[in-house]
Parts: C-alpha cells; sequence; structure tokens
C-alpha cells in the first residue's frame, strides 16, 4: 500500500464525530491527512457540533470540540492531493459558498480521485455539479436537494467508483471501510493480544 496524502474540507460547526473519527483513522492507518478551510491559516481552530439521535424528529445539537485546522484552503493546490474527505454538520450549507470549495471539489471528480462525504456533505457536490447520474446517499433530510442535483438517491452507504457516501456517523464502520478500499488501503489485523491477568 502507497500512503495517500489526503484533503479534509472542514468550517465551523462541522459535525464533530465526522471530522476526527475520519482524520484520526486515516492518520492511524498511514495515511496524511490536511484539514483546510477556507478564510483559517494553519494553527487555527474550528467550533464542531454534536449532532445526536435521541429520538425526536431531528437530531439534537450540542457544542463540541475545538479542531485544529493544518492548511488555509486557499493557499492549496487540490493537485497535492489523492484523495477528499467531506464531513457533514452544519458547516456544508456555507461552504458550499465558497469558489474556492467548489472548484477543489470539482477538482477531484474531474481527475477521478477517491472521495468520501458524509451527511450533510454532500450538498457541498450538488453545489458543485458533480452528483449528476451518480447513486448516493446522504443524511436523509437533504435527499431532496441532492436528487435535485441529478443523482440516484439509496437508503444505506452506497460506493458509486470512486465516490463513497454514508447517511451519518453511525455508518462510520462501514463508510470507512469502502473508502480504505478505494484508496487500495491493506489493513493488517494483527492477532488481539492477551491481558495479563
Amino acid at each position: 500500500m502507497s500512503n495517500k496524502k489526503i484533503l479534509e474540507i472542514v468550517g465551523d460547526f462541522v459535525e464533530d464525530y465526522e471530522v476526527m473519527v475520519p482524520y484520526q483513522a486515516l492518520e492511524m492507518v498511514g495515511h496524511e491527512v490536511d484539514a483546510a478551510c477556507p478564510e483559517k491559516e494553519a494553527g487555527d481552530t474550528v467550533k464542531t457540533a454534536v449532532h445526536d439521535f435521541r429520538g425526536d424528529q431531528t437530531y439534537l445539537e450540542t457544542r463540541g470540540h475545538d479542531f485544529g485546522v493544518d492548511v488555509a484552503l486557499e493557499e492549496i493546490d487540490p493537485a497535492d492531493y489523492d484523495a477528499l474527505v467531506v464531513p457533514g454538520g452544519r458547516a456544508p450549507e456555507y461552504l458550499r459558498t465558497y469558489d474556492s470549495v467548489i472548484e477543489t471539489v470539482q477538482h477531484f471528480f474531474e481527475e477521478d480521485k477517491p472521495v468520501a462525504a458524509l451527511c450533510h456533505g454532500p450538498q457541498i457536490l450538488a453545489a458543485a455539479g458533480v452528483l449528476e447520474d451518480r447513486e448516493i446517499t446522504s443524511y436523509p433530510a437533504v435527499r431532496a436537494e441532492v436528487e435535485g442535483a441529478g443523482c440516484s438517491w439509496v437508503d444505506g452507504t452506497v460506493r458509486d467508483g470512486n465516490l463513497v457516501t454514508g447517511q451519518a456517523w453511525p455508518d462510520h464502520p462501514e463508510w470507512l471501510a469502502e473508502f480504505l478500499d478505494v484508496l487500495g488501503t491493506e489493513v493488517d489485523h494483527a492477532d488481539p493480544v492477551a491481558a495479563d491477568d
């Protein structure tokens, strides 16, 4: 396996688990991940939001952690990256208004590079005009919006070529496994170490 350089697009009130878990999991298996945010510099942070499901008609949102930004989105060249991660939360609804975000996303689709999007992340893909004739999923509440961008919506984690989508952070195990497969990442499952009695 060759390690990949992966870009993760972040912004204030990105969903806490959806930004942190992929970042850490991808680094854990040897990939290099850069969290990039428009109008923020390396060393800045974004505020995260925790979306929890407690039996209400929609998720409950609470304040999450501060998450560090590695690079300013305006200062990167997407050609330097092998893959893209687009987490959800509230951030996608305004991140999609930045030209730098749209142009970056379009690069990954034009070059047929691996892309993983979760929850509200497909709102950015819809705004970038890259969903035509694709089969994807998203948070169910944005289904009509992404279908309006020309895709077929499927209930469950979906892999369509190099695009992997999931509905929310409970999909992490299957969503990340599919993305690792697209990346060509082989994880060595060593035998568990027995604890001393």
